[in-house]
């Protein structure tokens, strides 16, 4: 988002390569604040220009005081706008400002016990008690002059730490992370009594800006629109048609790892329904010959985006001159593919849609989404007028079910998948968890295990069954699904999909692991 569209109030979040700083941005946010993430480094001046009406430093895995570890310019503690520093970034602003940070005597992760010294406004509100998280290994070993401590824990003498004459506040704690049982109104209150917002950011005045923007940008030029019939592609799409109307063609690519009935549902929507411009191209055959043999997944993922960009490209010849391609890239997907804004945050996994993309793109990209969280897209999408039915679709992969064929990707594989996906999504619905969890689906694993069916020894596939609550994909939990309803998926997949003797129930959360198996 350009600086024209941003609201009239901005936190700006400095990112030191926490796993959380979206995170940060998007807990912002839901209190009607746009906040927006920047690299570590960025310059004052940049910084300055911008008018923030404060700023959070991020956490990090870095010490401060190693060699390289990454910095901030000093002067923003000067400036007199207010500071937030989380974990790293309490300890970089306690070191800048002559304090020493060491490392603990007892590392502290997870679950810890606050106990409020002298609440100040941070913490105004706060129990004298209350549970926080923990994710630290060095701590803030002396007082900086002019703070005073506000909180601490048994094993942190500075939990907490604020000076509210120059606005500067440091938590060693996250009060971004769910764990942290009152860290909505720690947030709360930097936001309304330290920084003063007020609520200025919601859909509305994103749909306006936004449409301003694209119209300006895009002045009477045509834009490709990769359309797959997932909630981010569709509110990419009917942004477009609403800002450009008839300049805008989608293309919408079979890549042949869709699920069943998948095609004609997005022809239907799209071409039937909402009447925008479809060409519709069948390349499945495609697809599937540049995954034969490819097992690893970051290879899977590239070499799908190199070919849905080549496809693009095919069709696009046919239609003469277009200068732009629109995706519906949002702000997870950035932080998971690279490094984030060439900050120190590290590489998770690369998605198609934004690590993929080879060098030699042919098209000028239109993003209108990078800057939002899913929910955030579904909300636009309401704004457009847009349908539950299409708007509250569970997040479905960009690379398809070729991350959820784990090992080598084959036509056999894909429909013994495809079988069991159907099943998987019939009980869920029928169940009435569809709207209740965040994403439900079906993995086949690369191994095979004995079983019996009848009176014979059976040797056959692994379907792992994978149900997570999230609100934006950055973190989730496994789902405890009722016992009843997990025997049904278990029975009615191994006795109607052929191949599949074994299901199992994945109950890991992300972090450590991912939503996605691969």
């Amino acid at each position: 988002m350009n600086q024209s569209s941003i609201e009239k109030e901005l936190i700006a979040i400095l990112d030191f390569g926490s796993q959380y700083t979206q995170l940060i941005a998007r807990r912002i946010r839901e209190n009607g604040v746009f906040s927006r993430v920047f690299p570590c480094h960025v310059s004052f001046e940049e910084i300055k220009k911008l008018s923030p009406k404060g700023i959070v430093l991020s956490g990090g895995p870095s010490s401060v005081y190693e060699k390289g570890a990454p910095q901030c310019d000093e002067r923003i503690f000067k400036w007199g706008v207010p500071v937030l520093g989380i974990c790293y970034g309490m300890q970089l602003m306690a070191q800048l400002l002559g304090a020493k940070v060491t490392p603990s005597g007892r590392r502290e992760y997870g679950k810890a016990e606050l106990l409020l010294d002298d609440p100040d406004i941070l913490l105004e509100g706060l129990s004298r008690q209350g549970v926080v998280w923990m994710s630290h290994g060095d701590q803030v070993s002396e007082a900086i002059n002019g703070f005073k401590v506000l909180a601490h824990t048994s094993n942190t003498s500075m939990a907490a730490l604020g000076d509210q004459k120059r606005k500067l506040y440091g938590l060693q704690f996250h009060p971004e992370v769910v764990h942290t049982e009152e860290g909505a109104q720690i947030i709360q209150n930097f936001l309304f009594k330290i920084c003063e917002c007020s609520k200025s950011w919601d859909m509305k005045s994103f749909v306006q800006n936004e449409i301003a923007q694209l119209k300006k940008r895009l002045a009477r030029e045509r834009v490709i629109c990769g359309l797959s019939g997932g909630v981010d592609s569709s509110v990419t799409a009917m942004l477009l048609h609403q800002a450009i109307g008839d300049q805008l063609v989608c293309i919408f690519v079979n890549n042949g790892l869709l699920r069943l009935g998948e095609a004609e549902k997005v022809i239907q929507t799209f071409q039937n329904h909402f009447h925008i411009d479809l060409v519709y191209a069948d390349a499945s055959e495609k697809f599937l010959k540049n995954l034969e043999g490819v097992t690893d997944p970051e290879l899977k993922r590239k070499k799908i985006g190199e070919t849905f960009i080549r496809v693009f490209e095919e069709e696009v010849r046919k239609l003469g001159k277009v200068k732009f391609l629109a995706q519906g890239t949002l702000y997870p997907d950035v932080i998971e593919s690279v490094s984030a804004f060439g900050g120190p945050s590290a590489t998770i996994k690369t998605h198609h849609n934004v690590g993929g993309l080879p060098k030699d793109l042919a098209f000028e990209l239109v993003e209108p989404l990078r800057d939002l969280f899913k929910d955030e897209v579904r909300l636009l999408g309401k704004e457009l007028g847009m349908s539950d039915e299409i708007l509250m679709r569970q997040p479905f992969p960009g690379p398809g079910l070729a991350i959820r064929v784990i090992g080598e990707v084959t036509k056999e594989r894909l429909e013994i998948l495809r079988k069991a996906d159907v099943i998987v999504m019939d009980e869920i619905r029928k169940a009435e968890f569809y709207r209740k969890v965040w994403q439900s689906f079906a993995v086949l694993l690369p191994v095979k295990t004995v079983g019996v069916m009848g009176d014979g020894r059976t040797y056959e596939n692994v379907i792992a069954l994978r149900v997570v609550s999230s609100l934006d994909g950055m973190t989730a939990d496994w789902v405890r699904l009722p016992y009843d309803l997990l025997a049904q998926i278990s029975n009615r997949i191994i006795n109607e999909v052929k191949g599949i003797n074994r299901v199992v129930y994945d109950i890991s959360s992300k972090p450590p692991s991912t939503i996605e198996w691969e």
